[in-house]
């Protein structure tokens, strides 16, 4: 294992010391307080640093491999969607061998909460968690690497610089996928695209499954080498996306200046905020292993598009998106029909969370909103 070392996630025996470093740490403890106690952290930060600190060392002492940290994060999970009033609801799990291990590619939302949805579905089935792809532009500091790599995440090394220096990166990232996959027999999670995408829209790049193949041997057909990952697309919907407003900002700024400029510690507080954030009814649908011997990344991208899209389940917010962007049709009735929410309650917090911000971000957040739909109804045509 020694050639991954520098990306893949701590093994079990390093949780005890790296839970000691993250209890420890100034930086990751004055974010702590920046954010549960921002009146204490900007007058009297010396006096609660350490109590801080002691809490955190208390509950860490508990854990001494990554499976106890997810049983404690499975309770703490639980306990957060009963405060943000929110929900999970998961279909096509049975269809998948319990002691098989799978390459879930599934279209992104949210940095932290995709995978962490996905890991309760499968606690709550009795099977074992995913390893988790993050890049290494969220990882910049080093507690937040300690928080992820202690998570069952590894590293993708995207701010490699030079042609060949990123060749290699990502066929040593393809080697470990496969590595995972094939000989230690641990299911992965990652993102069919680099990046959120913000606009509502899921496309897997066929970039990704051209990396996926780097590792495969020279006498595998392309078809071949990612048939044997196991790979299986599923589709995570969430009625309300508690960055939803940022994301609009941000789109806005990149359509009126061309660029946008994140400041030092905003992904990590988009982590934050995506995790305590109310998201309402969440679903995550898992797709069918994929079986064809594809001849390309193209053909094989597509094959994924076809069954997230497809089976992506519709929330009411999406349904209201739509109509406002381009009225309702038969399809849209039809989907509406079958959902059993509370439109009146659902209708007023939409309209009231959109309502205040400028017509560009409305634009944008409807869009977003509505997308899926979209891409749902074209997919019928």
């Amino acid at each position: 294992m020694n050639e991954f070392d520098d990306i893949r996630p701590y093994f079990d025996s390093e949780v005890s010391t790296v839970l000691a470093r993250l209890s420890n740490n100034s930086e990751f403890i004055d974010i702590l307080l920046s954010i549960k106690y921002p009146r204490l952290h900007r007058w009297l930060p010396w006096l609660i640093r350490p109590i801080i600190s002691y809490t955190l060392r208390l509950a860490f002492s508990k854990i001494k491999k990554v499976s106890d940290l997810h049983k404690a994060m499975r309770v703490s999970f639980g306990k957060l969607l009963i405060e943000t009033d929110s929900f999970l609801t998961i279909s096509g799990l049975e269809k998948l061998e319990r002691k098989k291990p799978y390459l879930y590619i599934s279209n992104h939302r949210d940095i932290a909460m995709d995978p962490a949805f996905l890991n309760v579905a499968l606690i709550d089935d009795g099977r074992d968690t995913v390893r988790i792809a993050i890049g290494d532009n969220l990882l910049k500091k080093e507690f937040v690497s300690d928080l992820a790599r202690v998570n069952k995440s590894f590293v993708v090394k995207r701010s490699v610089q030079g042609r060949r220096e990123k060749l290699t990166a990502l066929t040593k990232l393809s080697r470990y996928i496969r590595y995972s996959l094939i000989e230690d027999k641990s299911s992965v999670w990652i993102a069919q695209r680099e990046g959120r995408a913000k606009n509502g829209l899921d496309r897997t790049e066929p970039a990704l499954l051209k990396m996926l193949n780097l590792s495969k041997e020279k006498s595998q057909t392309f078809g071949a080498a990612l048939s044997e990952l196991n790979i299986v697309p599923v589709s995570i919907s969430y009625e309300f996306d508690p960055l939803d407003i940022d994301k609009s900002m941000e789109l806005a700024e990149k359509y009126k200046t061309g660029s946008y400029e994140k400041n030092e510690d905003e992904d990590f507080f988009s982590i934050y905020k995506g995790i305590v954030g109310r998201k309402g009814a969440v679903h995550i649908a898992f797709g069918d292993p994929l079986k064809i011997d594809f001849m390309s990344a193209d053909e094989a991208a597509l094959s994924i598009d076809q069954q997230i899209i497809r089976n992506y389940k519709p929330h009411a917010t999406n349904l209201l998106a739509y109509h406002k962007l381009h009225k309702s049709n038969d399809i849209t009735k039809e989907m509406a029909a079958k959902l059993q929410c509370d439109w009146t309650k659902i209708t007023d917090e939409f309209n009231k969370r959109i309502e205040a911000l400028d017509p560009v971000c409305q634009k944008i957040i409807l869009e977003m909103y509505a997308n899926p739909i979209l891409q749902n109804i074209d997919k019928k045509k």
